[in-house]
């Protein structure tokens, strides 16, 4: 196979970092006083009631409101509508309403709104009523809900702000916990040199839609967690999506050490002290919030195992209260507990050393009546190892009754990889299951694509979008209608990626006709496949990049040609992720691939909208069986696009070979080489001898019937399927019922 890249010269070391934001002029901020209630009667007050609920998120005509307001100022500023109401004055937010007509689109909001926030009759109530009486408590490190609240890396943090809204939806008495990271994760732009360079700005708490958590005595909350020396300290904020509360916990408030400050700081951040004491505030300190403000839950649901700690705080209630042994306490909380895991790899698994667990469990230790020794082996494999160190996906599998991977090839893959924790049973009677993941369709179906499913599947397709009959009706979608709404969606991401381009070309001092070519990357008319997410290694962003000439036949072909537009971020410190990020914005680079090979920086929920929404094909090329689920594709679905996918994670059990393209056969080699170098010719074959000749056969209007024909079977038979108000419904029947004491059906 070819190779063209050879190893990169190294970064240029460099103090500062010119910003990726173009910097505004000073302006001066309005809106209500912190914990003001405003005159909801107004559309002052409407306004800002709609933008202090993320209901918004998932809602565009409210959107539409906020971006008429002002369009560029929408942009620059991340489409945060509490950031842009903040620059209004009510005197001058009136006579912009009044200017552009808008005050029936924003009483007619406020009402939708309110009639959600009180609607009973939901889906919950009907199934899983007892929940009312039993909330599920719902860890999760990051959420991903929207790009002005950066809270979020990728995958994980999209899917449990996915799981929050359809919970909201179906009205499943949910409240989440997390932290709250005032610098983010971070903002990413390439050197010259095609390097990625982290940049982190430290985020106004004053412009987003948070607010104090209040005892029930009206004072802010604040809760303290005790570890050998001193103890750390964090006040908490709440968010409100819908019917449902985020509580985000901040330790960056008087009375903590410097270090402990920063704790807060980053996603992801620091080092595995760091890391270690996130966990901590997350797990301990997330039961301890819940606590203070009266919240019980009867439901325990940890998002993979950095909550883990969680059980042990709430087993420590438990024999306050009752009196309990640890055994009996933790034997209760265990079945009130289920847990997530996401991550198909042993190095995935967070571990810390008995140092380190005792310094920052010790208290809590005491307190739960364990000895050192006893604790470290509920973080065991080997428990007699003294040497292993305390693995927190092990703590959580051991603490709870409920235990599920996010698709069916990942539940297999985690029963294997930790059937060692249950020696006397067989591979498949572990108790770990799956319930594949799924994505929040209202948040991620195009403006378009809505207006398109509301006139074919009825208006009120929206309230059945996770039941196979409310999809029935897609193949009656004429042709053309679907084909032209796919088009503008394709359009409007082509103008979007030539926006960011040109704007990159220009921040790097690039000359006047590269930013002129930047402005003008990328065909309408030509086969437009993306790939957008986190450049780990086993996710082989540069598949592709194995047969250059291969590849530039393909780009420039006359008669069939195909254009690339890639997105993602390297973790800070995976070097080799950065390589691999580096290998790309080469390609880019190359005149054979000039404007159609393009690499959008700073990929975050909006970069993702906008790719999910317009790709004719999305391409996914992990290294099987390392990828735990994967959700992109299940949005590309929901807007037209077609999967040209690995048969790993959720694509395993999707594709029926009418609803995509796959990748290999779901086959695996042990040496890695032949592996990679087996789909990477598959994937040229499958690329050559069937998307290109389907995607450009024609009828004589230039209509892609079979092509469109494939659409269609891939909406119908996978929007339901995998959306995540089907998930959410899995999880309350199978996991939150049983978990409450009530009857349901096994895990599947």
């Amino acid at each position: 196979m070819q190779r063209r890249l050879t190893a990169p010269p190294r970064p240029r070391v460099t103090n500062h970092l010119e910003p990726l934001h173009t910097p505004h002029e000073p302006r001066t901020l309005h809106g209500p006083p912190a914990g003001e209630v405003v005159d909801q009667s107004t559309t002052y007050g409407r306004l800002w009631t709609l933008a202090q609920n993320l209901w918004w998120t998932w809602h565009p005509e409210v959107m539409a409101i906020f971006r008429d307001l002002e369009p560029v100022r929408w942009r620059q500023l991340d489409h945060n509508p509490v950031a842009l109401l903040s620059e209004f004055s009510a005197q001058r937010l009136e006579q912009r309403a009044n200017e552009l007509v808008l005050h029936s689109r924003i009483h007619y909001a406020y009402r939708r709104l309110n009639e959600y926030l009180h609607t009973t009759g939901t889906w919950a109530d009907t199934h899983v009523g007892m929940l009312r009486a039993k909330p599920v408590a719902y860890f999760s490190a990051e959420f991903g809900l929207h790009e002005s609240l950066p809270i979020y890396s990728g995958g994980l943090g999209v899917l449990a702000g996915d799981h929050l809204k359809s919970a909201s939806d179906l009205g499943v008495p949910l409240v989440a916990v997390g932290l709250f990271y005032d610098q983010g994760y971070f903002n990413q732009r390439l050197n010259r040199d095609g390097w990625q360079q982290e940049e982190y700005l430290d985020v106004e708490v004053g412009l987003l839609p948070i607010t104090p958590a209040r005892t029930a005595t009206g004072e802010p909350l604040t809760i303290s967690i005790a570890t050998r020396g001193h103890s750390l300290l964090a006040r908490v904020w709440e968010v409100r999506a819908g019917r449902c509360r985020l509580l985000l916990l901040d330790s960056d408030i008087e009375g903590n050490r410097m270090e402990d400050r920063e704790v807060t700081a980053r996603l992801y951040g620091g080092d595995h002290r760091c890391r270690l004491r996130q966990e901590l505030l997350l797990g301990v300190g997330g039961v301890k919030a819940l606590t203070a403000l009266g919240i019980r839950p009867g439901v325990l649901h940890l998002n993979e195992g950095h909550s883990a700690f969680a059980t042990l705080e709430l087993t420590h209630d438990r024999m306050c209260e009752s009196g309990l042994s640890f055994e009996d306490a933790a034997r209760e909380v265990a079945q009130l507990t289920t847990f997530t895991t996401h991550t198909p790899v042993p190095a995935g698994h967070d571990r810390f050393s008995a140092g380190d667990i005792e310094e920052h469990l010790g208290p809590l230790r005491d307190s739960l009546g364990l000895s050192h020794d006893e604790l470290m082996r509920l973080g065991r494999v080997d428990s007699d190892n003294p040497q292993e160190p305390f693995c927190m996906t092990v703590l959580a599998l051991k603490m709870s009754r409920r235990a599920n991977g996010v698709s069916a090839e990942h539940g297999r893959v985690s029963r294997r990889m930790w059937q060692v924790l249950w020696p006397q049973r067989d591979l498949e009677t572990v108790p770990i299951g799956h319930i594949t993941n799924g994505v929040h369709i209202h948040s991620w179906l195009a403006p378009q694509m809505h207006q398109l499913f509301d006139r074919h599947l009825g208006t009120k397709w929206h309230r059945y979008c996770g039941q196979a009959e409310t999809w029935a009706g897609i193949d009656a979608i004429p042709d053309g209608e679907i084909w032209e709404t796919h088009q503008v969606l394709k359009l409007r991401l082509i103008d979007f990626v030539r926006r960011r381009s040109a704007r990159t070309a220009s921040r790097r001092g690039q000359s006047i006709e590269q930013v002129e070519a930047a402005r003008a990357a990328l065909s309408p008319d030509t086969l437009l496949v993306g790939f957008g997410r986190r450049f780990a290694t086993y996710k082989r962003a540069t598949l592709l990049a194995t047969e250059l000439d291969r590849l530039a036949a393909l780009v420039n072909s006359t008669q069939r040609p195909v254009q690339f537009v890639y997105a993602g971020k390297a973790h800070p410190h995976d070097e080799p992720g950065k390589q691999l990020l580096w290998e790309i914005a080469q390609l880019t680079t190359d005149p054979r691939f000039i404007g159609k090979f393009v690499f959008v920086e700073d990929y975050d929920i909006n970069v993702g909208r906008h790719l999910v929404q317009g790709v004719d094909v999305w391409l996914n090329t992990p290294r099987r069986p390392l990828e735990a689920s994967g959700t992109s594709g299940q949005k590309v679905v929901l807007n037209g696009g077609l999967n040209l996918s690995v048969l790993d994670g959720w694509w395993a059990e999707a594709y029926d070979g009418l609803n995509g393209f796959a990748i290999g056969k779901g086959q695996t080699h042990v040496a890695i080489d032949i592996q990679d170098s087996r789909d990477s010719d598959d994937l040229y074959d499958v690329l050559e001898q069937q998307v290109l000749p389907l995607y450009y056969d024609r009828d004589r209007d230039g209509i892609p019937v079979a092509w469109i024909a494939r659409m269609k079977h891939a909406m119908r038979t996978l929007g339901w399927r995998f959306s995540a108000d089907r998930m959410v419904m899995e999880y309350a029947m199978h996991a939150y019922l049983r978990a409450a004491g009530g009857m349901s059906c096994d895990m599947p």
